[in-house]
């Protein structure tokens, strides 16, 4: 499996980019801000096609993106129906606060529309056939309430993108409108601590881990247990 990816936009959100080889199709996860060229770039230097967009959860430094990629390949676009509204009104994620201020939040809250093929993810647990990969969706609520993680089997070990529920030594933030502390540990310790050791861990931010490597030294998930 190629698996390969570039940090887009301000706040460094990981764009991922899957496919089963060179000059296939390809999955592309949580495109953000200013992903478009970058993008171009990797599609092109593997001779990629993409066969759809994969949305961890609704926040802006991870939807940015979507729809024009969505449309631009002409490729349907998944979101959790929790976070589904997030698409058109970013702001309703980023509460009364947030980095963009309030004329800034105005502004962006007219750049946004739904891309025009849209499919929600039905059922937690469904596993997707995209692009002639097998892609699981486990619904974890916590950092939002549509918050998903994405499993695929990999070549030599499982792959899971965490999208901002588990980072390397940390997990996401539960400060913003639909964000649970509770929820959040529970989906960690009932979705991703059940996983093999050798996991690899791909995040929204910053670099990869392993399940077993936070298992070990995540102080964020010490004690816990099933």
């Amino acid at each position: 499996m190629l698996i390969t990816g570039f940090p887009a936009g301000m706040l460094a959100c990981n764009c991922y980019v899957l496919a089963q080889r060179p000059g296939s199709d390809a999955i592309v996860v949580d495109p953000g801000q200013r992903a478009m060229a970058p993008l171009r770039r990797v599609l092109d230097e593997h001779r990629l096609t993409p066969a759809a967009v994969l949305l961890t959860h609704g926040h802006i430094d991870h939807i940015w993106s979507a729809q024009k990629v969505a449309d631009t390949y002409g490729c349907p676009a998944y979101i959790h129906p929790e976070d589904r509204a997030m698409l058109t009104d970013p702001m309703k994620g980023l509460g009364s606060g947030g980095v963009f201020g309030g004329v800034g939040r105005l502004v962006l809250g007219t750049m946004f529309r739904e891309p025009r093929q849209l499919i929600e993810f039905d059922r937690d647990g469904d596993i997707l056939d995209l692009g002639g990969m097998a892609v699981t969706v486990d619904h974890t609520p916590g950092h939002t309430r549509g918050s998903v993680v994405f499993r695929l089997p990999g070549e030599r070990a499982p792959v899971a993108l965490t999208g901002d529920t588990l980072f390397r030594n940390s997990v996401g933030r539960t400060d913003l409108p639909g964000g649970s502390g509770r929820d959040l540990l529970g989906s960690i310790l009932t979705k991703l601590l059940v996983l093999d050791d050798d996991t690899v861990v791909l995040p929204g931010h910053g670099p990869t881990s392993t399940i077993g490597a936070e298992r070990r030294t995540n102080p964020f998930l010490e004690g816990l247990t099933l």
